[in-house]
């Protein structure tokens, strides 16, 4: 595999595939930058580099949709396989595949470096000034300038047995305080909840851009109590370097871009949101959330400020759900011993559903043909994963259905759950608030329930052949086929007996 140490490392290799394009136009941060990369996330397009921004100093810089899909001919996951280490032709569930197999992985912890270019500018306390990075208004209507798009929060349990790396949107209060939502069922927030039973402000550090790879894994559900950091240098086979923050006790990634120091006070409030966000959806109004006070912030160089411009599938949210917690609930369900072929969350539903195909005969391996029981077994399981919060729509269906193809998907859906008793429902005990399929209470009390569809095909006589070029037909057949296809003039030596045979079979 390539480790790609750090963004700029990643933008070059963008650069190299023709997958980044530099804006030196004069853009504006109001709603022009956010557009900009809106408009490039929907359309499969370069990556948007700005290096010129009206206002601010050319110091400073941004680069929009870092993990979005791409727009390299043919390899959509591009962005995703590079970061990962892996070559950009990767199929996604090979790529989901081998993110699985890390979960087995020996867990190394990061290697503590004595300087890193993270701390090349240092502010501290009065002179840590927030409003002097070129953070865009995203979309028209959001509450305010959304800095924390991609970006990792790094906290600490009280005692420091657990530091937890996540993803959650934090907008710019005033030039030294930020505000955001902490959601109790998230790990971010049971973290927080330590700090507040204590009495005490709970220190956090954000850490903008460095390798590719830690907004993937802070994004992704892994479970309570593993720390990102370690996952990601088990995943490498080698730590990852991190120095201390200025005034915090906690640790960050030597090659970050830009790192935001602070204590979320614990009896202080700001109004926050809405924001347009990966649900596909602007919604909601201001409320009261937690508030940031910052202490210091250092930053590289020439900074780069990644931002994510979310909305409608398919944008860089769920591109890391669809790969990473695809692999979470992959592993998981093999670890208990179900037969999953693959498991795929449908980025094309803002990760509200996920496809679990299965191999013919899994009933040999669960001990009976039941396959309602089958199926809520497995959902059961799923819900035990921290992934389960975005989770609405559980699709089970025999391995001959693509999960990626949205037309096999449809196909299979339509035609093999029955109607009547294809259905079943499980309860979600931690329903992220944002969706809103969901009613107001559900989304306040962050539960509600998943579907579960039935779609895999009766066992026996009854059980029906799909009807396809690949399924239907012999390989020799097939191969005649297309050779007269591709040679429509030059036909091809008649094989009787390859025929005869194939219309015997």
């Amino acid at each position: 595999m390539k480790r790609l140490k750090s963004l700029r490392e990643y933008l070059d290799r963008l650069k190299e595939l023709g997958d980044l394009r530099t804006v030196s136009a004069i853009v504006d941060t109001h709603l022009e930058i956010g557009a900009i990369i809106r408009h490039s996330t929907e359309n499969r397009e370069p990556a948007p580099f700005f290096s010129n921004i009206r206002g601010y100093s050319k110091e400073f810089r941004v680069v929009g949709a870092p993990g979005a899909l791409s727009s390299i001919p043919g390899h959509p996951w591009a962005r995703i396989a590079l970061a990962l280490g892996l070559p950009i032709d990767t199929e996604p569930l090979d790529i989901v595949e081998r993110v699985a197999r890390a979960k087995d992985n020996t867990p190394i912890p990061p290697v503590v470096v004595e300087s890193g270019p993270c701390q090349d500018n240092v502010l501290i306390g009065e002179e840590a000034d927030i409003t002097i990075f070129p953070t865009p208004l995203i979309h028209d209507g959001d509450g305010g300038r959304y800095f924390q798009t991609w970006g990792s929060w790094i906290l600490s349990t009280p005692d420091g047995s657990w530091t937890n790396w996540s993803i959650a949107r934090a907008m710019i209060h005033d030039r030294r305080h930020l505000t955001g939502f902490i959601p109790p069922t998230q790990h971010n927030g049971m973290i927080h909840k330590k700090w507040i039973d204590k009495g005490e402000p709970m220190p956090f550090a954000l850490a903008q851009g460095g390798e590719p790879i830690i907004p993937l894994i802070s994004g992704m559900s892994l479970p309570y109590g593993v720390a990102e950091a370690d996952f990601i240098g088990g995943y490498w086979g080698e730590p990852l370097e991190v120095v201390k923050c200025k005034t915090v006790d906690l640790y960050v990634p030597a090659e970050a871009e830009i790192v935001v120091e602070g204590f979320v006070l614990p009896d202080t409030s700001f109004l926050e949101g809405p924001m347009g966000e990966y649900t596909g959806y602007q919604h909601g109004h201001p409320e009261p959330m937690p508030a940031y006070e910052i202490t210091a912030i250092t930053y590289r160089d020439n900074a780069i400020l990644p931002v994510v411009s979310a909305g409608k599938p398919i944008d860089d949210d769920h591109t890391v759900f669809s790969i990473l917690d695809s692999a979470e609930y992959l592993h998981l369900l093999r670890e208990k011993g179900f037969p999953i072929t693959h498991a795929w969350i449908l980025p094309e539903s803002a990760a509200h559903a996920v496809v679990i195909t299965v191999p013919y005969g899994w009933w040999n391996t669960v001990g009976h043909t039941d396959s309602s029981k089958f199926c809520r077994d497995l959902a059961a399981e799923l819900m035990t994963s921290h992934a389960a919060g975005n989770l609405a729509q559980i699709f089970v269906m025999d391995d001959d259905i693509d999960p990626v193809d949205m037309l096999d998907v449809m196909w299979g859906f339509a035609s093999r759950c029955n109607p009547r008793t294809g259905h079943d429902w499980v309860a979600n005990e931690q329903a992220v608030h944002i969706m809103i399929l969901y009613t107001e209470e559900e989304r306040y009390r962050f539960t509600g329930s998943t579907h579960i569809y039935n779609c895999l095909l009766r066992i026996g006589t009854d059980r029906a052949t799909p009807a396809s070029f690949d399924s239907l037909f012999q390989h020799s057949v097939k191969a005649r086929a297309l050779t007269i296809w591709n040679n429509p003039d030059e036909g091809i030596p008649e094989e009787p007996s390859i025929l005869q045979t194939a219309d015997k079979g």
